[in-house]
């Protein structure tokens, strides 16, 4: 059988084989082709079954080889026959057979691919006629899941027959495809048949079946086959065929050896079109690609950073595009993958807005604390997500954000300022700033954003996540301290006491340290010298034993946080890849990677609740109150600086819209590439009004600042990832792009509101978990972009090094010169970040 590739039964007739690619040998494709000048060719033959086929098959030979009556009615009884299907049977199945049936494998059905003529081995009831309809095993096949929608049957029936003097040949296609009973192995419709019989003496017939079938398979010679007028189209499509066709000299490679599927296969289009007489009715699939790019939502390439020239004429466009697919957004949502990404996301912003919450509060004397974090996050998330352009972005606080506070407070405290104030005049002047950019379509300058950027952001970004969950790990070294200098045979010096005298006997040295001089007055004895320095060693060779709490202490909190942190990450990335292994049926592997990371989080949670340590836990706050009690929940413009401060804030505020409008729209660029298939178009104008808006609520309020962070944003999208329910065996599952949709990330900032409510449930989640999550969700983005795959190629051999499409086209030289280039700009943004001078990070990039 053929879906893409090709499987055969292996020999004792108990399985298929792994799916591979054909291997033809020259001379079957040169037999076929003669089959197809010589032989039968019915063309748009109208018949409703499979014997009324058969007859036309037979009437219409060649008349100059015209077949006998009796010969007819021979190779119409042996064709109208039922074939023996190999079907497709669960493990529970196979192993209720084997229970019942020990001796099965001595009667096994047919150990060929082409059934449909031959005899079964040690049957020797005669065989029934083909049935009309479906049979109940081929309606119940679990084979179908493997067929994709629409999908045709064509049959391919090659055999040896006695009675033939010379081969009998027929290719035969249908004016409408039908259903042809129980020939076929699952119930599907047909067009197309090809029938071989000839006498014993020729062995190659099963090889010209085969490459027929192979043919068949071709996408090209599909086209061929379906518009074919005369035999002279099919014997052309079939020269073009072997055109392509690609020949292995014999002694180089194992005939026998199966070519396992490659990863990707290549486009029809990019490969020689047909000339066909009516190609140009039919299409070649441009113009079906043309219509799509013509639906609604669907735009030309850059159409959403193009000018109109007119104020806030981006703006509209953008809600032109995205207003009929707002229904969509929500019912987009209503899959199992949707829950999945929401448990994920909702616990790494969690995490995060705990990480820069504790930031904040040390870098603004509280005035910005964990519990603003959680409030912002939530209504800033939630409306971003609600009339954004894009709202698979998660909106968070950056490492500039956080930079450019923490300056600002200084300065303010250095000149008597009221912090919070000074901030609201900066947040709305950077709002305002913000609505100019929107007026003037300032957006469409991403345009000119190249993956020489995107990459050195998203790899710095990437870098940060992986650099912070490392440095909260080895802080947890401060917190719970590791004695380097314990030793095992010295618990004796850690508040542990050695007892000389035997259990049995009742109080033993240590507790009668008192009372034995009293007694040993009364008898005249004297005491027994006190043992000092004693070791853990010394004291059990005396027959002592230990007591003490400290006794049987290690350094355990620490350790088991660590193995906490790699497990969770270990496992994440080992759940994620559990769709491309080769354990359970596809819906396991599917569902097991979709919550690949809460099971991992839930994994992790349950060994640290079994073992009972005190690893630090996630802790949100439980009172709506602020962190610092000298502010309120509403910050007036007036009255704690002087005028003068509401003009004087213009200039930081360019600053900050340097970097909003950066950190916005970079992020934005990488989210909106080409290769994740987005149907519904961006919306980089509307993103930006909204964060500009934002600000002004956030400011007057006192809570951080947001922009959309790359990192979580990724994730979101890569949780969300759709790809094709049935795939032919041995073909990878197609990437059919992303659940675009509002829902998941409205629930998770809904979800982020209410944690204040939720604390006795959030706190059992240790936080190397989290941080365990951190690490994955930076090292997943870092794999995503390919600056990483040619920085490995710095430290590969030349003829070590994979065959990767640029390195064909490329100058090696060439590729590691814009390689080092890249990492010599992202080291320098490193050292940028890390130093005062980080307010300036985005005019950088």
């Amino acid at each position: 059988r053929w879906i893409k590739f090709e499987e055969k039964v292996e020999d004792g007739g108990e399985r298929w084989s792994v799916p591979h690619v054909p291997a033809l040998t020259l001379n079957s494709l040169f037999q076929l082709r003669t089959c197809l000048q010589r032989g039968t060719v019915l063309l748009d033959l109208d018949a409703t079954n499979f014997k009324e086929i058969i007859d036309k098959a037979l009437s219409g030979h060649p008349e100059e080889e015209e077949l006998q009556p009796a010969l007819r009615e021979r190779l119409a009884a042996l064709l109208l026959l039922q074939p023996w299907h190999q079907l497709t049977k669960s493990l529970l199945q196979q192993l209720a057979e084997l229970c019942l049936s020990p001796c099965r494998g001595r009667s096994c059905g047919c150990p060929t691919g082409n059934p449909s003529i031959a005899t079964s081995p040690g049957q020797s009831e005669p065989r029934a006629q083909l049935s009309k309809t479906p049979l109940k095993e081929q309606l119940r096949n679990r084979f179908r899941k493997k067929v994709p929608p629409g999908a045709e049957a064509a049959h391919v029936a090659v055999g040896e027959v006695e009675f033939l003097e010379k081969p009998f040949t027929a290719f035969i296609r249908l004016r409408h495809r039908v259903s042809l009973g129980s020939l076929a192995e699952v119930a599907l419709p047909s067009r197309f048949l090809f029938i071989l019989l000839g006498p014993p003496k020729v062995k190659a017939y099963q090889e010209v079946g085969r490459a027929m079938a192979t043919l068949l398979m071709d996408e090209l010679f599909q086209r061929v086959a379906r518009r074919a007028d005369h035999r002279e189209d099919l014997i052309t499509g079939m020269e073009r065929f072997l055109d392509e066709l690609i020949v292995l000299p014999p002694g180089k490679w194992d005939p026998s050896a199966r070519i396992p599927p490659p990863s990707s296969l290549p486009s029809p289009r990019r490969r020689t079109t047909v000339d066909l007489p009516d190609q140009q009715s039919h299409g070649n699939g441009d113009m079906a690609a043309a219509g799509d790019r013509a639906r609604p939502g669907h735009p030309h390439s850059g159409e959403e950073l193009e000018r109109t020239g007119r104020l806030f004429g981006g703006l509209l466009r953008d809600i032109r595009r995205k207003a009929p697919w707002y229904g969509s957004d929500f019912s987009d949502a209503l899959h199992p993958q949707c829950l999945s990404a929401v448990l994920y996301i909702y616990l790494a912003t969690v995490t995060n807005a705990i990480t820069f919450g504790g930031m904040l509060g040390d870098a603004t004397a509280n005035m910005q604390g964990v519990l603003e974090s959680f409030l912002g996050t939530a209504f800033a998330g939630f409306i971003f997500c609600l009339f954004s352009g894009q709202p698979l972005t998660i909106l968070s606080s950056t490492g500039p954000v956080l930079v450019f506070e923490r300056l600002l407070f200084s300065f303010s405290q250095d000149h008597s300022l009221d912090y919070l104030e000074f901030r609201l005049w900066i947040g709305l002047w950077v709002a305002f700033f913000g609505m100019v950019l929107v007026a003037t379509e300032a957006s469409h300058l991403v345009r000119y954003f190249t993956r020489f950027t995107e990459e050195g952001f998203c790899a710095l970004i990437s870098l940060i996540f992986i650099y912070d969950s490392l440095k909260k790990m080895l802080s947890l070294a401060d917190a719970f301290p590791i004695n380097w200098q314990y030793r095992l045979d010295n618990v004796t010096s850690y508040s542990c006491t050695c007892n000389l005298s035997s259990p049995g006997e009742g109080l033993g040295w240590a507790q009668s340290v008192h009372t034995r001089p009293l007694l040993a007055a009364c008898l005249s004895l004297q005491p027994p010298t006190t043992p000092v320095g004693l070791s853990r060693t010394q004291c059990l060779d005396r027959g002592g034993h230990l007591l003490g709490t400290s006794c049987q202490y290690v350094p355990d909190v620490t350790l088991i946080s660590f193995l906490l942190f790699g497990g969770t990450f270990l496992s994440c990335t080992a759940l994620k890849r559990f769709r491309s292994s080769r354990y359970f049926p596809a819906g396991v592997r599917k569902l097991v990677s979709d919550f690949a990371v809460i099971l991992a989080i839930l994994a992790s949670c349950a060994i640290d609740a079994v073992l009972g340590l005190e690893t630090p836990k996630l802790l949100v706050p439980s009172e709506l109150k602020p962190t610092n009690p000298a502010r309120g929940w509403i910050i007036f413009p007036f009255g704690a600086n002087p005028w003068w401060v509401c003009l004087v804030s213009a200039v930081p505020a360019v600053l900050v819209t340097i970097l909003i409008f950066m950190d916005q729209q970079i992020t934005a660029v990488i989210l909106n590439r080409r290769e994740y298939k987005l149907q519904k178009g961006a919306g980089f104008h509307l993103d930006l009004l909204c964060v500009s808006l934002l600000m002004v609520v956030t400011s007057v309020t006192g809570l951080p600042w947001y922009v959309s962070a790359t990192v979580i944003s990724l994730a979101h999208m890569e949780s969300l990832r759709k790809e094709s329910e049935t795939s032919a065996p041995g073909e990878h599952p197609e990437f059919l792009g992303i659940r675009e949709q509002r829902l998941t990330g409205l629930v998770i900032f809904v979800l982020m509101g209410v944690s204040v409510f939720m604390a006795p449930v959030l706190k059992h989640i240790p936080m190397p978990v989290l941080y365990g999550v951190f690490l994955h969700m930076g090292v997943a983005a870092l794999n995503s972009i390919q600056l990483l795959d040619r920085a490995r190629l710095l430290l590969i051999p030349a003829k070590h090094q994979p065959d990767l499409a640029y390195l064909r086209h490329v100058p090696l030289r060439r590729v590691h010169l814009f390689t080092v280039t890249q990492l010599l700009c992202l080291a320098l943004l490193w050292v940028l970040k890390s130093t005062t001078a980080a307010i300036i990070f985005p005019v950088m990039v």
